[in-house]
Order: C-alpha cells, then structure tokens, then sequence
C-alpha cells in the first residue's frame, strides 16, 4: 500500500479545524499576521514543550510587543526573562536575530534560505516560519512530525539515519499541489502528532490518516520510529557557593557570554569536570546533601558549600534573592539553603517576655 498524499493532507487539515490548539502564536485558517510571534515562539519550543512555553511567550510579547523593542532590551534583561526556560544559547541568538532584523528594518527575510542565514536559525526553524508566517510551502521536520512520518510511511531504519528517508516523503507532502495550505499544514501534523499519534500506544483508531498508515496496516506503530541507541551521558562533578550578606542577599556573578549558560546569572562555583577544584578564597562548610542537575550532554553533582565570608571578592556582586533569574541548576541550589535557612529559624526558641 502506497499512502496517498492528497488523502493525507486533506484528512490532516479537516481533522486540525475541528480539533487544533488555540495557542497565542497561532492563526488557524491563514498564514500569521505577525511574523515576529511565530519566530518568537518558534525558537522558545525548540526542545521545549508547550507547556512550558506559554508564559514565557506571553512575557516576553507583553514586556517586548515588537522586534525593535526586544533588540533595543538589554541582554541582562533577557537573559534575566528567560531563566528557567533552558538552552541558553537560544536567548543570546534571540537578541541578536532581532537586533540583525530591527537593524534591517523590522521585517524578517521571506524566503527559508535568508531566514537560515539569521542567528538561531536552522532548517526547521526556518521553514516553520517561511510557512506558518507566510505561507511559503516548506519543508517543516521537528521530532513529531519524524513520528508521524516514520509511522505514515512505516520506515523501519532507526533515526536518526532515517532523516534522509523522512525529509523525501516529507517533501512530497509539503510541496504536493494539494498543499493549499502550507500555513496550516506543518501545525496540524505537529496537533496530530500530540494528541493521536503519541510516542506510546497511537489512538490509532480514531486518526484520520489511519486508512494510509502502512504502520497501522502491519500492526507495527508501537515499534515507530526506532531509535539507535544513545551513548550513556557523561557525570561530572564541582563545587557550588552559597554566601549572603546582612541582608539577605546572595553572592552572584554574570557567567562568561560563551558557553554553558553563558551571560547568565548565576552562583559562584568551581569548574565541572571528574576531579574539580574548590575555588580560591571560597573556604566554608560542606552541606550534607548534593544537588544533581541533567544537562542535554551531561549530568551534574554539585557540593554545595555554605561560605563564611562575607565580602563580596572581584567579579561578585550581591543581589536579592528573587530578582537574581538563576537558570535550573542555580534554582535548586536557592531553593534548597532557603528551605535549609527556614527549618533553622524555626528550630531557634523564642524568647518569653511577660
């Protein structure tokens, strides 16, 4: 059995009217008027789920409603927004795509290959907007859509040396003349994908496209798309400092602008490696408890080491709790001497007077 595309496309989109998000970056029915938006929340769910995104991307077009408004922001303040978010190298070449296209006038490129040449985007960021903003038929490929397509077309070779396999069939479709709606399109697959065509156990029976699902035919979607298997992920260790002032201030530094969390605030800490070593002039007490972090190429555990002195050394600043933004990792550092400095408050007895 052969799936046929127009059948796929127009069971995908009569499926996506009746039963599509409504999200704040979207315009179900035509390509987005506002191609500032779809950029914006394009990069925010790069490895991101949406969830996770709504309020950030809800932030971020209150506090920065155009382009020339986030170019024009310091990056200490966007880095400060986008805390928690993750992938911080997201945010540095946020700033810098919307200053390259404030500079350039406000309106980003049209066409896939000039939205690639702007910083932080790649293929299928590119594409997403070159369709959903202006209904360009592009290519659009992100994980969900490498499901659907691997189940679709039953293509058994493991990603990811399946990609080449899923970008033919994924051209077919997207630039098929049935394609009348390439702005809806790449959205209805993505809709698809989270709703019925789920990692594990499809609801297969009620998907629109099951009747040119080779998959479904042979009984084998459970097993789609196969994946090699990954490399275990690295450990690494180091030390992390926790040092507040008479005010209740907490010692701070801005990272360096490249690298892991580069141009974040964050605590004071010692290299990450297998064998770190304390910084100078950091000299304190050892917590009993660790505080383990995931990183996408690493896990993390982190000493945490409660410091005695309290002048803030070069390069160090204090500032307030709340208004630091710490990235993750930082946060569960906070999070865990505030608890521990609170069970010690309460533990302290109070003083009678008559």
């Amino acid at each position: 059995m052969k799936p046929q595309v127009k059948t796929i496309i127009q069971n995908t989109l009569d499926w996506y009217d009746r039963h599509g998000r409504e999200l704040p970056w979207r315009t179900k029915g035509a390509a987005h008027a506002d191609p500032y938006k779809v950029w914006l929340s394009e990069i925010m769910l790069q490895q991101t789920t949406v969830p996770a995104v709504k309020p950030y991307f809800e932030k971020f077009t209150e506090k920065y409603p155009t382009v020339h408004d986030l170019a024009n922001a310091s990056s200490e303040d966007i880095m400060r927004d986008w805390a928690g978010l993750g992938y911080y190298s997201r945010a540095r070449n946020l700033h810098a795509c919307a200053k390259q296209v404030s500079a350039a006038g406000g309106k980003f490129p049209r066409d896939k290959a000039a939205l690639m040449a702007l910083p932080g985007i790649g293929d299928y960021t590119a594409g997403a907007i070159a369709a959903i903003a202006f209904g360009q038929q592009a290519s659009v490929i992100d994980g969900n859509i490498e499901r659907v397509l691997s189940r679709v077309y039953a293509i058994e070779t493991p990603l990811p040396a399946s990609k080449p396999e899923i970008k033919d069939v994924a051209q077919v479709i997207y630039h098929s003349n049935a394609n009348t709606r390439p702005h809806d399109l790449p959205q209805a697959f993505m809709d698809l994908a989270t709703a019925i065509c789920t990692p594990k156990n499809p609801r297969c029976v009620i998907c629109p496209i099951n009747k040119q699902c080779v998959a479904f035919k042979l009984g084998i979607q459970n097993e789609l798309p196969k994946r090699a298997k990954k490399a275990e992920r690295p450990k690494r260790k180091g030390f992390v400092y926790w040092m507040t002032d008479a005010k209740g201030r907490v010692l701070v530094e801005t990272r360096a602008p490249k690298g892991l969390l580069g141009g974040m605030t964050g605590l004071p800490t010692s290299d990450w490696n297998d064998d770190p070593q304390a910084l100078n002039g950091f000299s304190g007490d050892a917590e009993k408890t660790t505080i383990k972090h995931v990183f996408t190429h690493f896990e993390l555990t982190l000493t945490m080491i409660r410091v005695k002195t309290k002048a803030a050394p070069e390069g160090y600043r204090f500032v307030d709790i709340e208004d630091a933004g710490f990235p993750s990792v930082f946060k569960k550092v906070s999070k865990y001497f505030q608890r521990s400095n609170a069970a010690f408050r309460s533990k302290v007895p109070v003083k009678q007077t008559r």
